[in-house]
């Protein structure tokens, strides 16, 4: 299976020219700027209307007007993995979304918790605890912004492949302990150009 892997594409979809072909196209958050409802539904279009068998999207910390949103009308081919997951030609995908609300409680670690262990495409908008999440701190020193609990999760599963985004500097893939990591953030880390598309075989 081919997936083509975008991410923090933060409102500049609309200048994504000649995508490549895959099986699933995956968008694993921060498709909105601000958060608002336009930008998201301006997304939402040009999502839907994309030529692929089948399009998986979760929402970043951006996506703040998603957050508790029920979402109707999307067609059969297009999925909103909210703390859940769907199966595509035997491979099992899994999204949890990094909405702020809850990062500040305990649900998110909830939220990694509930990860089925059978799942084989993780989709997080995070990066675990030392995976492609390098950045710059307050002082300007690097520091690992990812998740430690996302690291210890996935240390009990069988992935064959983690999505995510958030940390625009690290975007790239990685090969780690026979499982592909894929940083898709399309921004560059100011925001003023794009990277190239992360498409990745499993």
């Amino acid at each position: 299976m081919k997936i083509l892997h975008i991410s923090d594409t933060h409102g500049c979809h609309h200048r994504l020219k000649n995508l490549p072909t895959a099986d699933v196209l995956v968008h694993s958050g921060d498709f909105t700027m601000t958060g608002s409802e336009k930008e998201a539904l301006d997304f939402l279009e040009w999502f839907c209307d994309l030529s692929y068998r089948h399009k998986i999207f979760i929402c970043g910390n951006h996506d703040e007007c998603m957050y508790g949103a029920d979402i109707d009308g999307l067609d059969a081919n297009v999925h909103y993995l909210c703390n859940s997951g769907i199966e595509i030609d035997g491979v099992k995908f899994y999204g949890v979304p990094m909405f702020m609300g809850d990062c500040a409680t305990s649900r998110q670690s909830c939220n990694y918790d509930n990860i089925p262990a059978d799942t084989d495409v993780l989709i997080t908008h995070s990066p675990a605890y030392g995976i492609l999440d390098l950045d710059d701190g307050i002082s300007g020193e690097f520091i690992n912004y990812g998740s430690e609990e996302l690291l210890n999760k996935l240390s009990a599963l069988n992935i064959r492949a983690h999505l995510f985004g958030h940390i625009h500097r690290q975007h790239r893939i990685l090969n780690h302990d026979g499982a592909i990591y894929s940083n898709g953030a399309i921004m560059n880390e100011d925001y003023t150009q794009l990277n190239i598309q992360n498409l990745i075989d499993i």
